[in-house]
């Protein structure tokens, strides 16, 4: 793997880089790697919304809800007169 050096970065950036970090629960430079992978790959136009959101947190470990079993829908009939 590559590595990369940055100079001369404003202290406020780093500092807002380190609260993201903390907020995903990774360190300071896996969070630059996201943001720059996320940069040169941005997500496909053919990726729907529910797509993307799976792909924006699937890092993080959720637990899997599970989907209620449906009921019939109440059907009402119009008599003909």
């Amino acid at each position: 793997m590559a590595s990369l050096t940055i100079r001369s970065l404003d202290e406020t950036i780093k500092a807002k880089l380190r609260l993201q970090a903390a907020q995903h629960g990774w360190s300071m430079e896996q969070e630059v790697r996201e943001i720059l992978r996320q940069s040169v790959n941005p997500a496909a136009p053919n990726v729907g919304f529910a797509q993307r959101i799976q792909q924006r947190f699937a890092a993080f470990e959720l637990e899997e809800l599970s989907i209620p079993d449906r009921k019939a829908a109440r059907i009402s009939t119009i008599e003909e007169e």
